[in-house]
């Protein structure tokens, strides 16, 4: 497991938009939210843009993450959105210079594929954490004070589970310790199969989705158990899965899916944790050690920076 080191006043972070498209006001509001914390911030070239789903062709978007991921001068690269396309262009990202010159990654929802091409190619460690879509909160809201405290802090994050997460009546008590992995529901179902597929032999597993079906995060989960993902897991931490309805009445909730799909695993299982595309998210690493303990409700994660 390769740590980047931690951002520090001065650096200068590089903002990017490898999958969808970003609002101007919110990308301005990102900007001035690092700048705040002391950071240098440069704008990808197409960071703004737009192309049909994508902020730009997908040669265009690979390139400004390539060139951020390259250049000596950034320290940290933040993507400005998920959505979708990242899948579309994983495969080119040039883990050679990730591999060489290891920098502080953060964002999720699509960028799930992103986190788990670079935990497969380059064991690095990444921030699992908010895009440009949640900067615009404010400085003191919880999920800006938790991202600025998960890529400027060598100390672990602890996360306590909250009655106010519809996720919180899942749990399976139980106390384990594991690498934690994972991030999007949907973005790990997509990389069943290819090159950059989890291994979660031993490791903790967290979840988070939004707006999915219920029928559709239990084919998910069932594809991930057919798939071999679930067994071997140590324990699973169930984050947000927000306006994940169905019209239909006579249809289960998605915390009914989630208790029959999560809780026969013979592992420990915490809901409720505030991870994810809810009001409010706490940032924190991806392939890095964590303790969770369902017993307690909580969930304390190692750095991803050193």
């Amino acid at each position: 497991m390769i740590r980047a080191t931690r951002l520090v006043e001065g650096d200068l972070v590089a903002l990017v938009s490898p999958s969808g498209a970003s609002e101007p006001g919110r990308i301005a509001a990102t900007v001035s939210a690092l700048e705040s914390w002391g950071l240098r911030v440069r704008l990808g070239a197409h960071a703004g843009g737009r192309h049909a789903f994508f902020a730009g062709r997908d040669d265009e978007r690979l390139a400004d993450l390539n060139d951020a991921l390259r250049d000596p001068a950034v320290r940290g690269v933040f993507c400005l959105r998920g959505g979708y396309g990242m899948q579309r262009i994983v495969d080119r990202v040039d883990f050679a210079a990730v591999r060489a010159d290891p920098k502080v990654v953060m964002g999720f929802s699509d960028i799930t594929a992103l986190h788990a091409a670079l935990w497969r190619e380059a064991a690095l460690a990444t921030v699992h954490g908010p895009t440009a879509g949640q900067f615009d909160r404010g400085p003191e809201s919880l999920t800006v004070r938790a991202a600025r405290r998960a890529v400027t802090s060598n100390e672990p994050v602890a996360v306590t589970a909250t009655a106010d997460e519809p996720t919180y009546a899942v749990r399976v008590d139980g106390v384990a310790g594991g690498t934690l992995l994972g991030g999007n529901l949907a973005m790990l179902a997509g990389t069943v199969g290819t090159a950059h597929a989890l291994d979660l032999d031993g490791a903790i597993l967290l979840l988070e989705d939004v707006e999915e079906e219920p029928y559709r995060v239990d084919r998910m989960l069932v594809h991930l158990r057919r798939a071999g993902w679930l067994t071997g897991l140590r324990g699973v931490a169930l984050g947000q899965f927000t306006n994940c309805v169905d019209t239909n009445p006579n249809y289960p909730p998605v915390v009914d899916v989630l208790r029959e799909q999560l809780t026969s695993l013979g592992v420990p299982v915490l809901g409720g944790l505030p991870i994810g595309h809810g009001a409010e998210q706490v940032a924190v690493g991806l392939g890095v050690p964590a303790r969770l303990d369902a017993t307690a409700g909580t969930l304390v994660v190692e750095p991803a920076v050193s």
